[in-house]
């Protein structure tokens, strides 16, 4: 409790008496300071209580209780029966006309018992504070370890900060939305305060912002749950150092309550991509069984894979997974080679992309139908669709629109060019050497279907001549040209080297 001017002149040992009983008596006191400077104000911070024998203010009264005020004294106390017997006339109306507390301090009570009853005040008062926060940081512990489920620690932790500091808190995650908020009406403070919870989760360390609301104020820090989250915290008054102290705490043990479930929860995130990889690659051996007495059984008719990740986005996969796992609208997921897949039925995948969406920079893949037997297709479909997302900088890409461009829309350009690169180096080197035309006799000798005549014409060369450059082109390649598939990955080769 901080002390007052109503506090000391209630001590009888002091005997203080206040002069003008309509200046503020509840106003805190920072210190006791004693000047007989005519201006001590350069020497002080403000709240303080000035004493002195009337050395400084004897000159000019109204100007010295004018620099008081405007430096933001608590009060003036004048100890009489030593350069004075009583109070100054002047100084008395001086202070009443400006509502300055003015108090006489009698000749038997020196000025350093003054300072040791707010030094005493003082120190009482930290202690006190030291046994509140020590009190309000086990309160917070308990709540946040007291429970096997993180989210209603959470819950709990949040009820017991905002019961110790009159104030309303919530927690906004990687994804944007509030996890959790106290009171509930809370969460929707998150909307008005968006900039400033994107600057403190995206700052790169450890940091703490307060911003000033009305005449109280909203604080707001990171705190590590699933990812990088904020806690924000406000009130209609100003926080304390011992408050701020408080919200510091409840930061700590949100992290502890959270790092201490992520190993069964990294445990359980082990299994469904153990289930997952059973489903796509031993179909009909048990797995579906697993997966639906732990999880619940897969949607009936046929699956629809989506994969989400892509190497641009920075959440980690845990992000994705926590934001799938609290969504009923998702029925099973897992990371698997590096990625989130989620398998659900047709009508699910908007649930799955609307909480994708709400990840920064997460794109996602997404497979055509198939029966739970031909997961498998599906999981790589939603990959490469994934991949081909990346590649062309779009949010949601699907497969079977993927498909539709193309086989070169499949393969990564990188992959395609080393391929081509690989291919045809023999006979790109052949030409470079002995100006030869083994390429372009190639391409229209495919072009044309293997058809003799047509090509040679379209070259201008006779058919001999082509027959003796498609041979040579078989021996440097070392492939049967006859075989359809040669003939489509040397097709394949030409068109990505026509288009680098």
């Amino acid at each position: 409790m901080a002390l007052t001017l109503r506090t000391l002149c209630a001590s009888r040992t002091l005997g203080l008496r206040l002069v003008c009983p309509s200046a503020d008596q509840d106003r805190a006191l920072t210190w006791v300071h004693s000047s007989e400077l005519s201006d001590p104000t350069p020497y002080l911070d403000g709240d303080e209580l000035l004493l002195t024998t009337g050395l400084g203010p004897a000159p000019d009264p109204a100007g010295y209780v004018a620099r008081l005020v405007a430096h933001g004294l608590a009060g003036l106390g004048f100890g009489c029966g030593l350069g004075h017997d009583d109070l100054l006339p002047a100084l008395r109306e001086a202070c009443e006309r400006a509502g300055l507390a003015l108090l006489e301090v009698p000749e038997r009570t020196p000025f350093l018992a003054l300072t040791k009853a707010v030094a005493e005040a003082r120190a009482a008062d930290r202690y006190a504070e030291v046994v509140r926060t020590d009190e309000a940081q086990r309160a917070l512990t308990s709540a946040a370890l007291g429970e096997d489920d993180p989210d209603t620690g959470t819950a709990r932790v949040l009820d017991r900060l905002t019961e110790r500091l009159d104030a309303w808190a919530l927690i906004s995650e990687a994804d944007g939305r509030v996890r959790r908020s106290a009171p509930a009406g809370a969460a929707g403070r998150a909307v008005l305060l968006r900039s400033e919870i994107d600057r403190v989760r995206e700052h790169p360390g450890p940091s703490s912002v307060t911003v000033a609301a009305g005449d109280g104020q909203v604080v707001l820090q990171p705190v590590r749950l699933i990812g990088p989250a904020v806690l924000v915290v406000g009130r209609d008054r100003r926080f304390t150092p011992v408050d701020r102290q408080l919200i510091g705490s409840a930061v700590s043990v949100l992290t502890l309550a959270h790092a201490r479930s992520a190993a069964a929860g990294r445990a359980e995130r082990r299994v469904r991509t153990a289930v997952l990889r059973a489903l796509a690659t031993l179909p009909g051996r048990g797995a579906e069984d697993v997966l639906a007495e732990t999880w619940g059984p897969l949607p009936a008719g046929d699956l629809v894979a989506v994969a989400l990740g892509g190497r641009a986005t920075g959440a980690p996969p845990d992000v994705l997974l926590d934001a799938l796992e609290r969504d009923p609208g998702v029925a099973f997921h897992a990371e698997l080679d590096g990625q989130v897949a989620a398998v659900v039925g047709a009508g699910s995948v908007p649930a799955v992309l609307d909480v994708a969406g709400r990840v920064r920079g997460v794109r996602a893949g997404v497979s055509t139908p198939a029966p739970v037997g031909d997961l498998g297709r599906a999981l790589r479909e939603a990959g490469r669709a994934l991949d081909a997302a990346e590649r062309r900088d779009r949010t949601v890409l699907r497969f079977a629109d993927l498909a539709g461009s193309g086989l070169a829309a499949l393969v990564r350009p990188e992959d395609a060019g080393a391929f081509a690169d690989a291919v045809l180096a023999p006979l790109v080197r052949h030409d470079a050497e002995r100006r030869g035309d083994l390429v372009a006799s190639l391409r229209e000798w495919l072009a044309q279907h293997g058809q003799w005549d047509p090509a040679a014409s379209r070259l201008g060369v006779h058919r001999h001549t082509l027959r003796a450059r498609i041979t040579r082109a078989a021996a440097l390649l070392g492939r049967d040209l006859d075989s359809p598939g040669v003939r489509a990955e040397l097709w394949f080769a030409l068109h990505v080297a026509d288009t680098a």
